[in-house]
């Protein structure tokens, strides 16, 4: 695309914020005739924290605006509309007509250059007269928007927006808002400490109970009780935290589940009403009689869930597959299902340098004389003619073959048929859709590099490393868990942190920004990796991916960015 002179219709260049929306909206690939008729519209939360606090500020605001021809919209942190206020009949048709209605979202990528995207993307108030829209359809309106922070976490909430039809903005936009904005925040604020107070009457409430483990998470808020102090450690207060997001409305959610000490307990979570708040209720299943599980497990007893099933096929003769993405585990999950036999190790990425004809031998030499298990590694990579060598020798052979490839869905037709010659099959997860075990996984990283030392992972570092996506899987877990592990001496006792905890500030500079990012619930993360899929499918062309997945382009553009996917 193009990027258009950067010119009005007269002589005067544009302005630089404005010239600079310009070249972010048409680098995605949006044009000057893009019609808005086929923006997302989706339900509005008319009990949410925003909209909470801007309501009567919008009810003073539009009483101020009588007999004026203006709109004041309201738009959330996602750049969704999530109220609109009209003075003039005329105009609510106009800004209709262009989709200005509740639930549409007029980010960048699908509106343009306007005075509610705009200044979400640059942290700034701005006026944008009615020339310098990006989309034709927008130019006879002139409109000021500024972004609404949060006073405690300082983090953008929404925007609030006035707009005309007329060639150029009111200077009076900017105090008006900027005043309106102050109250919006100075209620948020206000509504943060009713919140806080909440929290705290649920907690006591439900901690009358002392029989239960009883914890609170709100928007930086912890509250446990006693019980909760000695049942809980630092990783399950992660789990709890990755738990959070599939607490939905006002329904309560059971769960059964085994803490970082192998304890089992049975789990009640639902929302606090009025806040962001989630209450847990843990108290021991009946099941385990309330005996803890041996902390660190013995060579029998495998610490991943999914090596569980992995042991089940010890003792199988047949084929098995060991499918997953780069960096989940299948070499691991090759010497689990070994278990003391010894591995030899084909891989198919040196066939090239191997040969085809000496690694074919090579292959059946294996099947003849070696006593343990034949490991074929990467059997996507294979060429035709050693895919059909080698499913023809697993039909006649007695030796023990473990094969590993990535996820059967992405396999060729080669691949897909040696793979179901295999009877047994394990479907290794990616470690985004690990996030419960995930402190688990760190507990028994960190043991694996220091065995007799008291390192630990914070709840605050956990969550930070639970709301990243592990392109890497757990060969990347792996390497920033070391970094951080290596940063600390030998003996725990390093002057900055005596008692050898890592912190989010610990990790990786790039490991450490999503630390108070919230984890993804399971239908977002499905719906992310069918957007990521589609988008490798089609080599990043959005277009084309939207086709694939049935949804308009606006839309695609919208999940990409609340899921901030880059290829």
């Amino acid at each position: 695309m193009t990027v258009p002179k950067q010119r009005l219709t007269g002589s005067s260049p544009l302005r630089p914020d404005i010239a600079e929306s310009w070249h972010r909206v048409a680098r995605v690939g949006l044009a000057p005739d893009t019609k808005l008729d086929r923006v997302q519209v989706i339900d509005v939360d008319h009990a949410s924290k925003l909209m909470v606090a801007a309501t009567p500020v919008l009810d003073e605001l539009v009483t101020q605006l009588q007999d004026t021809a203006l709109c004041v919209a309201l738009a959330d942190r996602h750049s969704v509309i999530i109220d609109t206020r009209f003075t003039d009949r005329r105009v609510a048709s106009a800004l209709e007509r262009i989709g200005v209605v509740l639930g549409s979202t007029y980010s960048e990528e699908i509106s343009g250059t306007n005075s509610i995207a705009t200044p979400y993307k640059t942290h700034r108030g701005l006026l944008v007269h009615g020339e310098e829209h990006f989309l034709e359809s927008l130019k006879k309106f002139s409109c000021y928007g500024l972004p609404i922070r949060h006073p405690v976490t300082r983090r953008i909430e929404g925007v609030l927006d006035i707009t005309g039809i007329m060639p150029r903005a009111n200077p009076l936009f900017v105090p008006l808002i900027k005043h309106a904005v102050q109250d919006i925040e100075q209620r948020l604020f206000e509504g943060s400490r009713r919140s806080e107070q909440v929290l705290l009457t649920a907690f006591q409430n439900a901690a009358k109970q002392r029989s239960r483990a009883v914890v609170v998470l709100g928007e930086g808020v912890v509250l446990t009780n006693p019980a909760a102090v000695d049942l809980l450690e630092a990783a399950d207060h992660a789990m709890l935290r990755s738990v959070a997001p599939d607490v939905l409305g006002n329904r309560t959610l059971v769960r059964r589940l085994q803490l970082a000490s192998g304890r089992a307990v049975d789990l009640e979570a639902h929302r606090i009403d009025g806040t962001v708040g989630t209450i847990f209720q843990l108290t021991s299943s009946p099941w385990c009689d309330g005996v803890a599980i041996p902390r660190r497990p013995s060579p029998e007893e495998p610490e991943y869930r999914v090596d569980r099933q992995l042991t089940h096929l010890r003792g199988v003769r047949s084929p098995v597959l060991i499918s997953g993405e780069p960096g989940t585990g299948r070499s691991h999950a090759v010497r689990v299902i070994a278990g003391g036999d010894p591995v030899a190790t084909l891989d198919a990425t040196e066939v090239s340098s191997a040969g085809v004809g000496d690694w074919a031998t090579h292959l059946h030499d294996l099947a003849s004389t070696h006593d343990g298990v034949i490991a074929v590694e990467e059997i996507q990579l294979l060429p035709s003619v050693l895919s059909v060598r080698l499913a023809s020798l697993l039909v006649r052979t007695s030796a023990r073959f473990v094969l590993t490839s990535a996820p059967r869905d992405t396999l060729g037709p080669h691949a897909a048929s040696l793979a179901a010659s295999c009877v047994s099959r394990v479907d290794l997860p990616p470690l985004r859709r690990r996030r419960d075990e995930l402190p688990s996984i760190v507990q028994a990283l960190v043991r694996d590099l220091r065995p007799d030392d008291s390192i630990r992972f914070t709840p605050s570092a956990l969550a930070a490393l639970a709301a990243h996506q592990w392109p890497g899987n757990v060969r990347e877990l792996a390497m920033v868990v070391r970094h951080a592990v290596e940063a600390f001496p030998a003996d725990s006792a390093d002057e900055r942190d005596p008692a050898g905890d890592i912190t989010a500030a610990d990790l990786p500079e790039a490991y450490r920004s999503a630390a108070n990012a919230r984890s993804l619930t399971p239908w977002e993360q499905a719906e992310h990796d069918a957007i990521l899929a589609a988008l490798k499918a089609t080599a990043g062309n959005k277009l084309r991916a939207a086709e694939r997945l049935g949804i308009s382009r606006s839309t695609l553009y919208n999940r990409i960015r609340a899921f901030k996917i880059t290829l």
